[in-house]
């Protein structure tokens, strides 16, 4: 099939690098991976990774689908922002009132390898998938971000083959970018200088999440 020139390499680089600077932003998504590897490991981590990629995938289909652009349905919109915010808050709740020594899995033998096989039942993993999945499909920055960067492709008439590709490197660079992270904090050397502090991080995830929860807020009370 022969593409526009405004759709070939140079249009591509243009979408994939506004994609990848958009993953570089630490959000929600970001502190829920580094907080499952260096407390389960990089296995249950990978499924608050795929969740994540899922709920991006959600945002990407619909974006291509042309039923994204929340703008258009002010409503829709708010309703999103708020379900967001609540759930941030409930996560970080959950964060800040976890209470008890967490030791990293693997960090002191018996004990971290008794933690890590408790954490790698499909239902330990099942949750972890729909934690992932509702923090990136709640989060309307998500859902705000691809019906923009779809709706420039739409004007630009991008052909529905391109948009398809381009909707699956998306998905695949989330995927990817966070299972990277995930492994870049269960490092030696990160696991080393964080393994006495896993409640310092859940704390600190919790308080992020927190903020995160009141900008939400407050971005759905100015929307409405």
């Amino acid at each position: 099939m022969d593409f526009p020139v405004d759709s070939g390499l140079g249009q591509f680089a243009m979408v994939a690098g506004a994609h990848f600077l958009a993953l570089l932003s630490p959000g929600p998504d970001f502190f829920l991976v580094v907080r499952s590897a260096l407390v389960h490991g990089v296995g249950r981590a990978s499924a608050v990774c795929l969740g994540i990629a899922l709920g991006n995938g959600v945002f990407i289909g619909l974006a291509i689908a042309g039923l994204a652009a929340t703008r258009a349905s002010q409503g829709v919109f708010v309703l999103l922002q708020w379900a967001g915010c609540l759930y941030l808050a409930w996560l970080g709740w959950r964060l800040l009132r976890a209470s008890g020594e967490t030791t990293l899995p693997g960090a002191d033998g018996e004990h971290g390898a008794n933690q890590q096989a408790q954490g790698t039942g499909p239902a330990a993993y099942a949750a972890q998938l729909v934690t992932g999945f509702l923090s990136a499909v709640l989060n309307p920055k998500n859902a705000l971000f691809y019906a923009s960067l779809f709706s420039v492709l739409a004007g630009t008439r991008t052909p529905l083959a391109a948009q398809l590709g381009y909707g699956a490197w998306m998905f695949a660079m989330v995927f990817g970018w966070d299972m990277l992270v995930a492994w870049g904090v269960r490092h030696p050397l990160v696991r080393t200088r964080f393994a006495r502090s896993v409640r310092g991080v859940e704390r600190a995830t919790g308080v992020v999440l927190w903020g995160i929860a009141l900008v939400v807020a407050a971005n759905a009370i100015n929307a409405a």
